[in-house]
């Protein structure tokens, strides 16, 4: 498997981990605060999404270079290394409001690679124009 496949997979996967986190946390704050499940998913789902920001980082630093992708880097370093002083006010604040601004980078990511990816034909647009003077005219 190439660099490319790799970024690929691993950018499908924090796709599909931070659309967990979403749907966990759909369950709402009261939730949250009431059991003790969701906040241990949460801790394992920011080592997750921290381990992956981690990766793309180093494969690509300058297609990954905005700070939300090392701050979810540091944000897993945090949650592993500090569980003794999590706060909770601020695991929640980290899914609800971080991870959703992460998403929306990993979108675009995963756009722009299907779009490079994608010869011009098959998006619509023919790349020689039937008109063009260069094209032999039947």
């Amino acid at each position: 498997m190439n660099s490319a496949d790799r970024v690929d997979r691993w950018l499908a996967d924090l796709r599909d981990t931070l659309a967990r986190a979403a749907r966990l946390a759909e369950r709402g704050r009261d939730a949250f605060d009431e059991d003790d499940a969701l906040s241990l998913a949460f801790e394992a789902l920011s080592n997750r999404i921290g381990e992956l920001a981690k990766r793309l980082v180093h494969a690509d630093p300058a297609r990954f270079a905005d700070p939300v992708w090392r701050q979810a880097a540091r944000n897993r370093d945090f949650v592993v290394h500090r569980d003794d002083r999590l706060d909770g006010e601020l695991l929640w604040r980290t899914v609800t409001t971080a991870f959703p601004v992460l998403e929306g980078l990993v979108r675009a990511e995963i756009g722009a690679a299907a779009d490079r990816e994608t010869p011009a034909i098959t998006k619509g647009r023919d790349p020689v124009p039937s008109s063009s003077p260069s094209r032999p005219q039947p």
